[in-house]
């Protein structure tokens, strides 16, 4: 990996063209904490995770708004933006397409132990996400 920060911005990158294997060889065997869902994901769960993010908004973006690199740790400002135009799967069941375009802003903060990424945790208000497609 070398450098963590490009490694960090590598895993959004892949994510936004949607390309999981990419995404898979970044996160590797690290913890994913996405803390609006209250979730705790790693290996394929946390793939199948973001694909159902795709699945829900097939056009979601993350857009880097700042970076940090500090030692060990990369912390990411990102601006999520995309249109529900597919069912959002949640523990109480789907979230039927609204048509509405959000935009959430998160922070995602990387944790590493030498080249290996060893945790995640992502940071995002679930309620503006789902007042702005209808669900709240």
């Amino acid at each position: 990996m070398g450098d963590h920060k490009t490694h960090a911005l590598s895993l959004v990158e892949a994510f936004n063209s949607a390309d999981w294997d990419a995404v898979s060889r970044l996160v590797g065997t690290s913890t994913y904490n996405e803390y609006g869902t209250q979730r705790s994901l790693k290996g394929d769960d946390f793939i199948d995770a973001m694909k159902g993010w795709k699945t829900a908004m097939p056009d979601v973006k993350g857009s880097i708004t700042g970076a940090a690199a500090v030692g060990n740790q990369v912390i990411l400002e990102v601006s999520w933006q995309g249109t529900h135009t597919g069912p959002l799967a949640t523990p109480e069941g789907e979230i039927p397409p609204s048509g509405k375009s959000q935009t959430t802003p998160a922070a995602w903060v990387f944790d590493y132990e030498g080249d290996s990424l060893v945790e995640s945790r992502h940071y995002f208000d679930m309620l503006t996400f789902l007042q702005q497609i209808g669900a709240a």
